[in-house]
């Protein structure tokens, strides 16, 4: 969210030095966290939004990143250290999340984050994380200045977090890309632009605007609604007599389904597009007259990866009720490499978890890299994942299809 005012999903990951001879949190014994067959139990503990509007993608989270530990633990990846996670819920708003965050640093157990899934929610969460030098990972953020700072787009890149990385490309090539989508592949000249003013929604819908006219496109009309709005009347019209032959939508499915809805109620036949805060099966629930509309999600789709094949069979042997979501496989791997990263540190320590490990895991982060669920995972200067694909999806016969997978070529 995605993501966006944006849907932050947080996975912090709590170390918990509780030895136990056997590897649980019973029978909990004091000692120096590495020797003589006791064992550290890693606690991931995830922060997303596991109820209210975002749950349906929260929920994914949490159930994803919780399946990397049962494999980790499974395969007994690091010798030595167990995994196990604390799921906390941020509802997709700043001020839970910050405090989320302020409650996962001051446990010195702690020694990683993933998430969160809104990019708002990660700024309120950024600061508390970089003093303590406590690594975060998102699954789903995709607001640019995250980790490249608030003049990136005068091309003053700089990182203002080195404890902040995410494994979902970001707004920088996710908006230009449905740009040369629309202008391109769907030859649309025309269109109507909306965005929630949240930090992702406006931000994706600025990216977007910038692409679309550099290639000739006109925008047509321009609009800010509220996150919560859900009557879009005045909207509606406005997009009805503007000649418009797409919407572009910055924001997240709560509102773009009905959005989308009220559009085709008052005969708007044109095709609302946004961005992966959007592609939620959830958006199809709520608009079922969506056939049509269009999203980017960033990376390759997932069902369609050879690599994302045994995720999705251990995902449905797991027997989780809730899918796994638009970032299902990048919460997988935003949990795996944690726990690559814990390895790391463990074997440069002759085999025992550091006593104070938290600078140690966010260094081992940034050298990470392996053939995960989504492809190669690893990170560039700004913490910024390396891969770079984007999928387009259209909505037929009342799901998401691939429509194309490709890279912006800026």
């Amino acid at each position: 969210m995605r993501h966006r005012s944006a849907v932050v999903v947080s996975i912090a990951v709590i170390a918990a030095l509780s030895l136990s001879a056997c590897g649980s949190r019973g029978d909990k014994k004091s000692g120096d966290g590495n020797g003589g067959g006791s064992s550290a139990t890693v606690t991931i503990g995830i922060d997303a939004p596991l109820t209210g509007d975002l749950s349906a993608i929260g929920l994914g989270i949490r159930n994803s990143v919780e399946l990397a530990v049962k494999k980790a633990n499974e395969a007994n990846e690091v010798p030595g250290v167990k995994f196990q996670i604390k799921a906390l819920d941020d509802t997709g708003k700043p001020g839970p999340g910050q405090q989320n965050a302020t409650q996962l640093v001051g446990d010195t157990s702690v020694i990683g984050v993933v998430g969160p899934l809104n990019s708002s929610v990660a700024q309120s969460m950024q600061q508390i994380f970089a003093d303590a030098n406590l690594v975060e990972i998102s699954p789903a953020n995709t607001g640019v200045a995250l980790s490249q700072g608030e003049k990136w787009a005068s091309g003053e890149k700089t990182r203002p977090f080195k404890t902040y990385f995410r494994t979902a490309t970001t707004d920088a090539v996710q908006g230009p890309f449905a740009a040369q989508y629309l202008a391109k592949d769907a030859k649309k000249s025309k269109v109507f632009l909306i965005d929630d003013q949240k930090t992702y929604g406006a931000g994706l819908a600025a990216t977007f605007k910038a692409e679309y006219t550099k290639q000739g496109g006109t925008i047509v009309g321009e609009e800010h609604v509220n996150p919560d709005d859900r009557d879009f009347a005045a909207i509606v019209t406005k997009v009805k007599t503007s000649g418009a032959e797409a919407v572009y939508y910055g924001g997240e499915y709560p509102a773009a389904g009905p959005l989308s809805l009220q559009l085709k109620d008052a005969g708007v036949n044109i095709p609302l597009m946004g961005g992966d805060g959007m592609q939620s099966k959830d958006f199809i629930k709520l608009n079922p007259k969506s056939a049509g509309d269009l999203a980017t999600a960033v990376g390759g789709a997932v069902e369609q990866l050879p690599t994302a094949a045994k995720f999705i069979a251990d995902y449905k042997a797991a027997g989780y009720k809730d899918a796994y979501e638009t970032y299902g496989g990048y919460s997988y791997d935003s949990g795996w490499a944690i726990v690559q990263a814990v390895k790391a540190v463990v074997a440069a320590n002759n085999g025992k978890l550091p006593a104070n490990p938290r600078a140690a895991v966010v260094d081992a982060v940034q050298k990470v890299s392996f053939d995960g669920v989504t492809g190669k995972v690893s990170f560039d200067e700004f913490g910024d994942t390396t891969n770079k694909q984007l999928t387009v999806y259209a909505v037929k016969d009342g799901k998401w299809d691939v429509e194309k997978t490709g890279t912006f070529n800026g």
